[in-house]
């Protein structure tokens, strides 16, 4: 009889011991399922194939040679240049005789052969000044 007993309680034992693993199983399988979401976001984002860089070319109008006038040729010189060359020959006189504005860098107070270029005005913008200069350009 006593082993009876035991075989009686051993498959109660067994029916409590499967139930708790069972909802052990549900909750570890929530968590992976989380988780595998979250790693397949920054997985699935691929690499973009690396561009080719190319040379820029030029515009034509920019490096086409034009003749300053007499006024800005005492400032840059009288020799045909693109009008890059000029902007950067002009920027170049500035910088050298210090005509930028101390307190507003985007002035450039004009001296006596810059005035000239300028129309008169004694302080021109920096984006004024290509205007300006371009009313100069043959």
């Amino acid at each position: 009889m006593a082993t009876a007993k035991k075989a009686a309680k051993k498959p109660a034992a067994k029916k409590v011991a499967a139930k708790k693993p069972v909802a052990a199983k549900k909750v570890a399988a929530k968590k992976p399922a989380a988780k595998k979401v979250a790693v397949k976001k920054p997985a699935a984002k691929k690499a973009a194939a690396p561009k080719k860089k190319v040379a820029r070319k030029p515009n034509a109008a920019f490096m086409k040679p034009v003749t300053p006038s007499a006024a800005l040729a005492a400032v840059i010189g009288d020799k045909p240049a693109p009008r890059t060359e000029i902007t950067s020959k002009i920027w170049a006189y500035i910088k050298k005789n210090a005509l930028q504005d101390k307190v507003n860098k985007r002035n450039i107070n004009a001296d006596d052969k810059l005035k000239v270029v300028f129309g008169g005005k004694k302080t021109v913008s920096m984006f004024e000044m290509t205007k300006l200069v371009s009313a100069h350009l043959k």
